[in-house]
């Protein structure tokens, strides 16, 4: 089988073209304080059992320390909360100055507001190129509004907007 060579920037063009949801998968650090990450991979994967999953880059900081962790949680986040998703992707030590969240009986970040949340166990993490695979057992779920979710699209983030 010959292997055809994809020019990244063309991949990525392309591949940008299909709009994605934005979640900010969140866990507690061996000191207890909130580590996460942004993420527009996440999908559904199996109802029996129930498994969710998402596929982080390999070079991320963040992934590691949500890996040791063990669990996870999903927060599906509101088309209004750009400002969190801003904070919680940037660089550094400080990704939850100002994002407000609470501790659920699973011991994960839940954060305020989110129009979703789907506390994981982790199920496995398998290698995918450039990034992992990994799968999450669902051991909570909650849609707590209705609001319309945040989409990323072409390098930007936006909303949905319906068609009569």
């Amino acid at each position: 089988m010959t292997q055809t060579s994809i020019d990244p920037a063309s991949f990525r063009k392309v591949l940008g073209s299909y709009p994605t949801g934005v979640c900010v998968i969140t866990a507690l650090d061996e000191q207890s304080r909130p580590v996460g990450m942004v993420v527009g991979s996440f999908t559904s994967v199996s109802l029996d059992p129930p498994l969710v999953g998402f596929l982080p880059d390999k070079r991320s900081t963040s992934w590691p320390l949500i890996e040791t962790a063990g669990h996870f949680c999903v927060n599906v986040m509101g088309s209004d909360q750009l400002d969190i998703c801003r904070s919680v992707g940037a660089k550094g030590d400080e990704k939850f100055v100002g994002v407000e969240f609470t501790i659920s009986e699973h011991n994960l970040p839940i954060i305020a507001n989110a129009i979703a949340s789907i506390e994981c166990r982790l199920h496995s993490v398998t290698e995918a190129g450039d990034h992992w695979f990994v799968l999450g057992h669902v051991l909570r779920l909650e849609s707590t509004r209705e609001d319309d979710p945040m989409l990323f699209h072409r390098g930007r983030y936006g909303g949905f907007a319906e068609r009569a």
